[in-house]
């Protein structure tokens, strides 16, 4: 016998104006695609990670077209440790050499991005995990970055390895996506000119992607509530200018500030809005897209 918990009306109402308030933006975005980067707490908690494929295949069933683009770091320092191969980092990102590489590929192109697909498919959608090197999706070239010497103030070139950076995205592959059923989810590899594997950071190539195909929006989902201000209060929208204020003031630091970078390209190369998210906050996609309160911090152009 099949017995079901008893709702007050007031608890039905309440329903009722959520899926009401949610109406207009449904009516907005039917039809626009979403870049999600999918990375942080909001990947390494089983009941998140379950939300999250709820709120990817809700999005796509109202007519929105997700796409997501998912980073790997600590899944990737595990296996690294476990295969006793040795790690450094400069700025952030990891030194990639042919060794890390190859392990690089292996957690994001296979483990990890196998178990989202699986995620979204259980929810009921229709994912399938690509890698940047399929179809040619993210051609990239090896990323140079420079440091000042504090004592010679000479400038030195850095070998990160076969770390690399978007120079092209293929757009027609997103496109074919759009217009079916199915959810691409995107391990952030790319492939150089002459089929070298090169290790991209996620938020980089999701910003990458949803600049190339004109996204409505890019969401980044990370382990802070979004941009603050200096009494460490949430600020629900800023410009372009606002964000390079903040930035110059020092009031947005760390790890926020190439997130932000990122972001200020997406909205200036035809981005409609960019959005840092709180990825600790169960349905929090949703909530940014379809109600008045929304969450996070949103970019726009000035």
């Amino acid at each position: 016998m099949k017995t079901k918990e008893i709702k007050t009306p007031e608890a039905w109402l309440k329903t009722a104006q959520t899926l009401s308030e949610a109406l207009p933006y449904m009516r907005e975005f039917a039809g626009e695609t979403f870049v999600i980067k999918y990375g942080g707490h909001a990947m390494g908690d089983a009941a998140l990670a379950k939300k999250f494929a709820e709120d990817i295949v809700l999005l796509k069933q109202v007519g929105i077209n997700p796409i997501v683009v998912h980073g790997g770091g600590p899944q990737i320092g595990k296996m690294l440790d476990r295969l006793k191969i040795q790690s450094s980092f400069v700025d952030g990102l990891r030194v990639t050499d042919e060794a890390t590489v190859e392990i690089v590929e292996m957690v994001l192109s296979g483990s990890i991005n196998k178990q989202i697909v699986s995620e979204i498919n259980a929810a009921g959608g229709m994912a399938v995990g690509l890698s940047g090197k399929d179809g040619q999706l993210i051609e990239a070239r090896k990323l140079r970055r420079s440091v000042r010497d504090p004592d010679s103030n000479i400038e030195k070139l850095l070998d990160l390895g076969f770390v690399g950076e978007p120079v092209r995205i293929n757009p027609m592959l997103l496109q074919e996506f759009a217009e079916s059923d199915i959810i691409p989810v995107i391990a952030p590899i790319g492939v150089g000119a002459n089929g070298e594997t090169y290790n991209i950071n996620a938020d980089t190539a999701a910003g990458a992607i949803a600049a190339a195909i004109a996204a409505a929006k890019l969401m980044v989902l990370t382990d802070v509530a979004g941009v603050l201000n200096k009494d460490k209060e949430l600020i629900s929208a800023l410009t372009v200018s606002d964000a390079r204020k903040l930035a110059k003031d020092g009031i947005i630091t760390g790890g926020m500030i190439p997130k932000i970078e990122m972001c200020i390209h997406a909205v200036e190369n035809d981005v409609e809005a960019a959005h840092i998210l709180d990825g600790r906050l169960p349905h929090v996609l949703l909530l940014e897209t379809f109600t008045t309160y929304g969450a996070g911090t949103m970019i726009r152009r000035d």
